[in-house]
């Protein structure tokens, strides 16, 4: 059976999954659509931002779509590929980040893609990776718990050991070691992914892409009409802070989009766009502040 990586096909795909999630936003607004910002670059790449601000369910949203290609694959695509540093290399992906305005609603990350690359002796090499995770300012057991079963539910088909190693991979990447805590609730999270061949793989990144929509809309539907105040605006903020913090010091994306892209703009669309830092922080005990951390973030089985 010919099993050779078809990039046409995931191209394909993953402008669908892009226009698929800004349906899916843009149903949740009443009023405030999506900014479409397509570009090209000489070299061949392109892509399309697409970026929501000011909305009622989403202070700020981005959906993006690239197709980029290059002579050296920068160093945050090389951690785990030593022999492809500097080497020839295409890369297509979709990343979705959704920052809600009511601080009971959680922020979510989503991000599909597909690599390729060619080592100095001439052997062609490619990849999938991706995931999604929640980060919750206002923890809720029956949110976590169906985020996860999406998580799981993705994964079924594929293996009974995928959903625990891949939730396990997300909790420790999504993880700010000078805080010791967890970005959120975690997901599913993997890399490097071809030892199932293409079409098995391409077939597993769908299912994410698929569950990630399935897993997230709910919630935003459960919780965007709670009432809120001063206090928990303040608190989320303050723990935007710490989404912030991870994305710049950590993500290997934003990395890697930093090293290989002059669209500075369409990679920090990923940071939300107001938040804080309190020095020396600490939320009351027992209050629904604390909760956040004593019960919600850190790894933990949820289903």
């Amino acid at each position: 059976m010919n099993d050779l990586p078809d990039p046409r096909s995931v191209c394909a795909f993953l402008e669908k999954f892009q226009q698929e999630a800004t349906e899916a936003l843009e149903r949740l607004e009443l009023e405030t659509g999506f900014r479409r910002d397509p570009w090209n670059h000489p070299d061949g790449s392109r892509g399309e931002t697409r970026v929501l601000e000011g909305g009622e369910t989403f202070e700020k949203a981005g959906v993006n779509f690239s197709d980029v290609s290059g002579t050296a694959l920068p160093g945050a695509a090389t951690e785990r590929h030593p022999e492809l540093a500097g080497q020839p290399f295409a890369a297509m992906g979709v990343s979705i980040v959704a920052h809600p305005r009511n601080p009971y609603v959680p922020t979510a990350h989503c991000n599909v893609r597909f690599f390729s690359a060619r080592t100095a002796d001439g052997v062609d090499r490619w990849w999938f990776g991706g995931g999604f995770d929640l980060t919750p300012y206002y923890g809720f057991e029956e949110d976590a718990r169906h985020w996860h079963a999406m998580a799981r539910a993705a994964c079924a088909s594929f293996g009974d050991e995928v959903y625990p190693s891949f939730k396990q991979w997300c909790d420790r990447y999504f993880y700010l070691p000078h805080r010791d805590e967890t970005r959120g609730i975690g997901g599913l999270f993997f890399d490097d992914l071809n030892e199932w061949g293409f079409e098995k793989t391409f077939g597993f990144m769908r299912a994410v892409a698929e569950h990630f929509l399935k897993g997230y809309l709910p919630i935003v539907e459960r919780r965007r009409e709670t009432p809120w105040g001063e206090r928990e605006r303040a608190f989320q903020k303050y723990r935007r802070g710490r989404y912030a913090e991870f994305n710049l010091l950590y993500d290997r994306g934003t990395l890697f989009g930093l090293q290989n892209s002059r669209r500075a703009e369409s990679i920090l669309m990923s940071l939300p766009p107001d938040c804080g830092w309190i020095y020396d922080y600490r939320p009351e005990p027992g209050s629904p502040e604390s909760e956040l951390t004593e019960r919600f973030l850190g790894a933990r089985d949820w289903v």
